[in-house]
């Protein structure tokens, strides 16, 4: 668990490697009516991905993050996954030929459960890595290699 104090500490494994920065902790409010604190529940940015993104502001002073150029929610009904919106001009979404109505279920294998799971793949990613997504489309299942873009460039 990651208490109050400790957080944006080094998370390790059982052999101490350094695996994840610890971020945010999930707590209950003393709204809530109960004591407030730590519920056990902890978010950590992943090591690779705060080493990649230290580099970019050692290196340029600004870090980047991965796009998809498309609005995002969830499906209607029943269906999981998430639903694309408006699919920007240009962006890595529409190169690869994704089109607003598209139901995105996977990212390289990773079951996509909502627009925020979605979200979260996908900045998880480096701006340029090469993704296979699979996505539904007219109620048939198809995939699309995707190269992410970047919010460097976005307008």
């Amino acid at each position: 668990a990651i208490n109050p104090g400790n957080s944006g500490g080094a998370l390790v494994d059982g052999s101490g490697n350094l695996i994840g920065i610890n971020s945010a902790i999930a707590s209950l409010g003393s709204s809530s009516g109960g004591p407030s604190g730590s519920i056990g529940l902890g978010f950590a940015i992943p090591i690779d991905q705060a080493v990649r993104i230290s580099q970019e502001l050692i290196d340029n002073g600004t870090a980047t993050h991965a796009r998809l150029g498309t609005t995002v929610g969830d499906p209607q009904g029943a269906a999981t996954g998430a639903s694309l919106g408006e699919v920007t001009e240009g962006s890595a979404a529409a190169n690869a030929g994704l089109q607003s109505g598209d139901v995105i279920t996977k990212i390289d294998g990773r079951v996509i459960d909502g627009s925020e799971g979605l979200v979260a793949a996908i900045r998880s990613q480096a701006p340029g890595t090469e993704v296979t997504l699979t996505y539904v489309r007219g109620g048939e299942i198809q995939t699309a290699t995707v190269t992410l873009g970047s919010d460097a460039n976005a307008a």
